[in-house]
């Protein structure tokens, strides 16, 4: 990635760290023309790939586990320069969970990929044995974002490997030398020739690039807007597509919340890697008989947080990633306050502030659903708290929107808490906690509405990774054929006529008969035509 002479932009992608504007390295860039012979060497190498014994596949990912595990801190620590979050961030929320999942899917690819023989449907049928096989797509590709580059694409790359598919990644433009690190941790693992190839493509080309080249699948994590996009562009094909793309996420805290958890929690939930989390906490809705001691416990949390650059690990919040995303958050937060709002907390302003995209963690009163913050995804340090009368009314602010990924409850009550988030339209929702499902490897990832489509993670997720192929065995003795192959005659019609009458006939009497209707064209199954 690094060089003695200064590589062309044409030619490679320049890497700063977001908080200091310092060069990191350089990722050379993908020839677009080239995508297609990347793709027929996947492909020729996952048809052996597919054929090698699991076991074999699960060596090789131990082997990738072993290196995040061995080289953690050194990880870590690229993510914090390249991404600008934190190393505690780093190694909390991304190579922590990366370890962990490979662990989880090696232990369990096993049950996910075996064949699941089908109890037969009814009786006059139990000859019909059939079972059910998981079969890899062929070559998937993987376009992966800038806010969580290293654990986003890790879990997606190792189920699509586990599964038998060849793997193309492609990270963001804007956190390449993660994704190169993300490229060495698969690269050591001896994989065979073509099974898995990193690309560095522009985002604006990446997925339409993918799908011209005639992969198999697409997993994208991204914008609402490209997602829509490649949606449209994938029909073409009829390729199939898993798309996670953001959300809004709200908070509803009831009024027998532990208050101080909850405000503890939507501080982090809230302002973790810089609120630039799609299953981040954006909106709060608070019963009205707690409102006031639930902001003023969240005042406290947030004018304590520390924001700045990562050089002792005492800080809370680092650098936005871009530029591009402190103008969102600054247009948000401008139309929020000429609404109306009014910011009842604000973190002490970062330290040589207007060097790097730091920007101050921020908490709104007085916000309505006419606002920005409170309709569309800010993805940046900002959160909106309002009141209310009671939770029947949380639940329906927070299903005003056209995004649903995450939310949560927090209530003492599990019951009560259970309910509400029964009644959220999320696909993931936390019960007293925030954001953090994304880092179990057994929970489904994925949201309703225009949230996505699909999920990852999992034992859905790794579904998604396979195609469902039904193999159907007859296991009567001796059959020639069917009793409904040809000829047909009259005989034939009244027999069968009598199968429907043996299985769902009014009364005994009506079913015996259609039993003897039956019996006359068993004989069929075992003579010939």
């Amino acid at each position: 990635m690094s060089h003695a002479e200064t590589p062309q932009p044409s030619t490679h992608t320049v890497c700063r760290n977001p908080a200091t504007g310092e060069i990191l390295g350089y990722s050379s860039l993908t020839p677009v023309e080239s995508l297609k012979e990347i793709v027929h060497r996947a492909r020729a190498g996952q048809c052996a790939w597919a054929a090698t014994p699991l076991e074999e596949r699960l060596r090789a990912m131990t082997r990738v586990r072993a290196y995040v595990a061995a080289h953690a801190e050194e990880i870590a620590g690229l993510i914090a320069r390249d991404n600008g979050k934190t190393r505690v961030d780093a190694l909390a929320t991304e190579v922590f969970p990366a370890a962990l999942a490979a662990d989880y899917y090696g232990k369990h690819a096993g049950r996910f990929l075996k064949d699941r023989w089908l109890r037969p449907g009814n009786l006059l049928l139990v000859n019909k044995l059939a079972k059910i096989v998981r079969v890899p797509y062929g070559v998937i590709g993987v376009i992966s974002p800038w806010n969580y580059p290293f654990s986003i694409p890790f879990s997606e790359v190792v189920m699509g490997l586990l599964a038998g598919n060849a793997v193309i990644l492609k990270t963001a433009t804007e956190t390449q030398i993660v994704g190169r690190a993300l490229e060495q941790c698969f690269v050591q693992a001896g994989l065979p020739d073509g099974v898995f190839a990193y690309v560095n493509l522009p985002g604006r080309l990446a997925g339409s690039a993918l799908l011209k080249a005639g992969i198999d699948k697409l997993f994208f994590t991204g914008s609402v807007a490209v997602g829509k996009q490649l949606m449209a562009e994938a029909a073409a094909t009829l390729t199939p597509l898993v798309l996670e793309l953001g959300g809004n996420d709200a908070m509803l805290v009831c009024e027998d919340a532990d208050l101080y958890r909850a405000a503890a929690g939507a501080a982090w939930a809230g302002f973790q890697n810089c609120g630039q989390s799609c299953g981040g906490v954006e909106r709060i809705y608070v019963h009205e008989k707690i409102y006031d001691p639930f902001l003023q416990l969240l005042k406290e949390q947030v004018e304590a947080l520390r924001v700045g650059y990562d050089e002792s690990f005492n800080v809370d919040m680092g650098a936005m990633t871009t530029e591009r995303q402190v103008a969102v958050v600054k247009r948000h937060l401008e139309d929020a306050l000429a609404k109306g709002a009014v910011i009842h907390a604000r973190s002490p302003q970062p330290e040589g502030e207007g060097a790097g995209n730091f920007l101050p963690a921020i908490v709104l009163t007085r916000v309505t659903h006419e606002m920005l913050v409170m309709r569309e995804e800010t993805f940046g340090p900002v959160v909106g708290v309002m009141k209310v009368r009671d939770m029947g009314e949380a639940v329906a602010l927070a299903n005003d929107s056209h995004l649903g990924l995450t939310g949560s409850v927090w209530s003492n009550n599990w019951g009560k808490a259970e309910a509400l988030a029964r009644r959220i339209q999320a696909g993931v929702v936390t019960i007293n906690d925030h954001l953090m499902s994304h880092g179990l490897a057994e929970t489904p990832w994925g949201g309703f509405k225009q949230s996505g489509i699909g999920r990852t993670h999992g034992a859905i997720g790794f579904a998604e990774m396979t195609q469902p192929q039904v193999i159907v065995h007859d296991i009567l003795p001796f059959a020639r054929r069917s009793m409904w192959w040809y000829p047909h005659d009259n005989g034939l019609y009244r027999g069968l006529l009598g199968a429907l009458e043996l299985l769902y006939g009014k009364s005994f009497p009506h079913r015996l008969k259609g039993l003897a209707r039956l019996l006359t064209i068993v004989p069929r199954y075992f003579t010939r035509g």
